[in-house]
């Protein structure tokens, strides 16, 4: 007989890591394990606060729902559970893991086999301008190629000077760079913002204005000399018809893939599909999970063979995250069998 349990899992940041939506110090997370026949699965509910979309007081009582109903299997829990995607990615994950000969080995491959890694950003937190210049500088010495950088938060023209030193001291073909507004801009600053930001030969840029704008975000994308991902744009935007018609009214050059935001991995999949027959480009980004909810996105990721830097660096942010064998090395993200998976659970 299948049975179901959850814990609470505090995570603590190394250093307070600075977004458009304030300082984070700690973000709390839920582990999801199954039990069927002596086996365990596990996987990681990744409730973000304040992006979430089922961020919401009864959080904790829908969980255990999930645990008192996980005899209907995951197609139906998936089904009962739209408009709850860090559930439905911690049910698709615990249900692998259960199934799978290593419960931490979701997707087997070349990577989870130690054999290939994952390009990823080098992802700089907002904060005063030597504080990034400072992290900036770890990422180069770090070996990474592709930095992501979070803007919005400080003074514009201080943002721009430090891409501007970037820029004297390594080419576009040297270093990646990409931005992240978290929809900072409004919609009458946008363009000219990103005419400023377009000098840098920036990769891209994310989410410069507050999702649910769709005809400014529209125009936006149309007239902009900077390639634009969309990314909290893609979060509550439930059902296949809603999909096809954000994708063909904004029409963007880049959609961001949160897996824990979106609807799990088959949410995932049909936002990559729509991509792929609009021409549409796309990466895959973690949403501050632990390294469990970690490891399920990256062995996800890496199956569905995008050559795209990710967004999967961010294993590194916490004091107390669990050990496992992901290790970033070279502005890469490698699964080292070398190493073993310590959980006291």
């Amino acid at each position: 007989m299948v049975k179901a349990t959850f814990k609470k899992y505090t995570l603590k940041f190394k250093l307070p890591s600075g977004t458009s939506r304030g300082i984070l110090k700690t973000k709390d997370t839920y582990f999801l394990f199954i039990f069927e026949n002596g086996k365990q699965g596990i996987g990681e509910c990744g409730l973000f606060k304040g992006l979430s979309i089922d961020d919401c007081p009864d959080y904790e009582e829908k969980l255990q729902w999930v645990c008192n109903n996980i005899h209907l299997g995951l197609d139906q829990l998936n089904k009962e559970l739209t408009e709850f995607p860090s559930l439905q990615i911690g049910i698709e994950t615990a249900f692998k893991s259960l199934e799978s000969k290593n419960k931490f080995e979701i997707y087997p491959s070349k990577f989870s086999r130690g054999e290939q890694s994952i390009p990823i950003n080098g992802l700089v937190w907002m904060g005063n301008k030597d504080f990034m210049k400072q992290q900036i500088s770890n990422k180069l010495k770090q070996g990474f190629t592709c930095i992501k950088m979070k803007i919005g938060a400080i003074d514009f023209t201080t943002e721009l000077e430090l891409l501007k030193s970037i820029r004297k001291e390594y080419s576009a073909s040297d270093i990646e760079l990409r931005v992240d507004a978290n929809g900072a801009f409004s919609p009458s600053e946008a363009l000219e913002k990103l005419k400023w930001l377009s000098e840098f030969q920036l990769h891209s840029i994310e989410q410069p204005i507050k999702q649910g704008q769709w005809q400014e975000m529209a125009r936006l994308c149309e007239d902009t000399p900077l390639p634009i991902a969309l990314d909290e744009e893609l979060i509550g935007v439930f059902s296949e018809e809603q999909k096809n018609k954000l994708i063909e009214t904004i029409n963007p050059q880049y959609i961001i893939l949160k897996p824990t935001l979106i609807g799990g991995f088959k949410g995932s999949d049909s936002w990559v599909l729509k991509a792929e027959n609009n021409k549409i480009g796309w990466w895959i980004t973690s949403a501050l999970e632990s390294n469990i909810g970690l490891n399920a996105i990256a062995q996800y990721t890496f199956s569905k063979n995008s050559k795209l830097p990710q967004g999967l660096g961010t294993g590194s942010l916490f004091t107390n995250n669990i050990t496992s064998p992901l290790e970033v090395c070279n502005g890469n993200l490698q699964y080292n069998t070398n190493l073993h998976w310590e959980t006291n659970f």
